[in-house]
């Protein structure tokens, strides 16, 4: 089997903790290659108390068999970072990592990609001005049309806007934004054994706009969008209310919610909880998931994070690697 790659993340942050910790997982049975850096995951080794050998690959084609020990694909050589503190190099490693990932992944040297937390601050710093690991994926992949997926066992989240202040998020709701998104959505699911996929769009306004009386946007834009992807072939519904209509996904009514922007599709997933959500970049020539929470740098270096999210977004890697 092709292995799958993942990222350290940032350096400074419970990335390299949760890797070790995944590592030294018996239900980790996935090969792994760690793409970051072999002396970092040592003092996470150390600050979890886990004996986890650390082995230095070439190339992921060097992997040997076995399982509890951490191959890792070097990407850097850092000093000894300050556990828990934002810093330009760690920002900057973050990156490196992400785009070696990207790099063997076009190149079919892994089967997929997945990647733990960065940091925002730390990138801004390094001169890196992405708002997250989706602009970064798309852009050195080359990818125009993408998108944020969120899955865990009960609902599927695919997002029209992502990472922009709210009132940025409102001026990119545009029929062509939603059309996208309804067919990023549709498509994904296909790939992942969904037949005929129920795509619910969900509302930007209250009561998704009342019929006007409450903003105009889900009568203009996203009814339109609706009636077109229903044109197409997709079985499309919406806008529906958007304050039910994440409830209804989760009792069976829908595949997947398209929502309008990014705290409206997160909430609901990550209140049912951080552990089992997982982030999928829909749109990309690989297969790309991320865990659902972030670098925690106030417990970072403390051997108590958990790596139950890494986990899941590995066997979702592996699941949609499979399919695909």
């Amino acid at each position: 089997m092709t292995p799958i790659a993942i990222t350290m993340g940032d350096p400074a942050g419970i990335g390299p903790e949760i890797v070790v910790k995944l590592i030294a997982d018996e239900r980790c049975d996935v090969p792994v290659v760690v793409l970051g850096d072999g002396g970092v995951l040592a003092r996470a080794a150390a600050v979890t108390g886990l004996d986890v050998p650390i082995r230095a690959l070439t190339s992921p084609e060097d992997l040997a068999p076995g399982s509890g020990v951490a191959q890792v694909l070097p990407v850097t050589t850092l000093p000894d970072l300050s556990w828990g503190q934002i810093d330009a190099r760690a920002g900057r490693a973050a990156y490196e990592y992400v785009a070696k990932g990207i790099e063997l992944a076009l190149a079919g040297r892994v089967g997929a990609l997945v990647t733990a937390p960065i940091n925002k601050e730390a990138l801004r710093l390094a001169g890196l001005a992405y708002p997250g690991h989706t602009e970064i994926l798309a852009e050195l992949s080359g990818s125009d049309a993408y998108a944020m997926m969120m899955i865990n066992d009960e609902i599927r989240v695919v997002l029209v806007t992502i990472h922009e202040p709210l009132r940025a998020a409102l001026d990119r709701i545009t029929v062509e934004a939603e059309r996208t998104a309804i067919r990023l959505a549709y498509d994904a699911l296909r790939r992942t054994g969904v037949a005929a996929p129920r795509v619910a769009v969900a509302g930007l306004n209250p009561h998704a706009g009342e019929n006007g009386l409450m903003g105009r946007e889900d009568q203009d834009i996203i009814a339109p969008a609706v009636r077109a992807a229903r044109a197409d072939g997709i079985d499309a519904s919406g806008p529906w209310p958007p304050d039910t209509v994440f409830m209804r996904a989760r009792n069976g009514e829908f595949d997947v919610v398209v929502a309008q922007y990014h705290d409206q599709g997160l909430i609901p997933i990550k209140y049912l909880g951080l552990d089992h959500g997982t982030n999928v970049t829909i749109g990309l020539p690989f297969v790309r998931t991320s865990v659902d929470h972030g670098t925690a740098f106030d417990i970072a270096g403390k051997g108590v994070a958990d790596h139950t999210s890494l986990l899941t977004a590995l066997r979702h890697a592996r699941t949609l690697a499979g399919d695909r």
